[in-house]
C-alpha cells in the first residue's frame, strides 16, 4: 500500500480550523451543481422561441457559460485539497438534485424557464455562501474562487429577478458569452 504524502497545504488548513473533507464535499458538491446547471440551461435556453424567447437567450447563455466557468474553477481545488470527481458522471449529475431544471410541463412558457434559472441560481447562492463561510479567514485559495463564483451567481440572480419581476438590476450585457468578469482567473479553457 502507497503511504500517503505529507501534504502541508492541507495540514495549515486543518490547523486554521478548516475540516477538508467537509470542504471537499461541498466543492464536489458545487461543481455538480454547476456542471448540472450547465446542462439544463443549455436545454432551457434552446426551448425560448419566438420574439419574447430570442430575447431570453443573451442572458441564459451568459449565465449558463459562466455556470460552466464555475464547475472549472472550483476542480483544481478539488483536486489539490485531495479529493476527486465520482468516476461515474450519472452519480455526479444525480448528486446536485437539479432535476427541477428539466422542461417546464410547457417546454416554450418562458416564464416557467425563467423561473427555473432563478430557482437555479439562487440554490447556488446559498452552496457557494456555505463555502465561504466555511473558508472566510482560514482558507483564502477556496475563499477566493468562491467568493467570485458568489458574486456571479449573485448577478445571475439579480438578471432573472429583473426580467420576472420588472425588478432593475443594473444589468449590462456582458461583452461575450462566457466574460466570467470574477471567475476568469480560475476558469481558463473558456478563452
Amino acid at each position: 500500500m502507497t503511504k500517503e504524502p505529507n501534504v502541508i497545504g492541507v495540514k495549515v488548513l486543518e490547523q486554521n480550523g478548516v475540516n477538508v473533507k467537509e470542504l471537499i464535499k461541498a466543492l464536489v458538491y458545487n461543481a455538480s451543481v454547476e456542471f448540472t446547471a450547465y446542462y439544463y440551461f443549455t436545454n432551457l435556453r434552446a426551448h425560448c422561441v419566438g420574439m419574447e424567447g430570442e430575447a431570453l437567450k443573451g442572458v441564459i447563455e451568459d449565465a449558463r457559460m459562466e455556470d460552466l466557468s464555475h464547475f472549472e474553477s472550483c476542480l483544481a481545488r478539488i483536486y489539490e485539497l485531495g479529493g476527486k470527481l465520482p468516476i461515474n458522471a450519472q452519480d455526479f449529475i444525480k448528486m446536485s438534485g437539479c432535476e427541477f431544471l428539466q422542461l417546464p410541463t410547457n417546454p416554450i412558457d418562458t416564464k416557467a424557464i425563467l423561473e427555473k434559472c432563478l430557482k437555479a441560481e439562487q440554490g447556488a447562492i446559498v452552496n457557494w455562501n456555505k463555502v465561504c463561510l466555511m473558508t472566510h479567514g482560514k482558507d483564502p485559495a477556496t475563499y477566493d474562487v468562491a467568493k467570485d463564483v458568489l458574486r456571479e451567481e449573485i448577478e445571475h440572480e439579480a438578471w432573472f429577478l429583473e426580467l420576472l419581476y420588472s425588478r432593475p438590476s443594473g444589468h449590462m450585457r456582458r461583452k461575450f458569452p462566457g466574460e466570467r468578469p470574477y471567475t476568469h482567473k480560475h476558469s481558463r479553457a473558456l478563452g
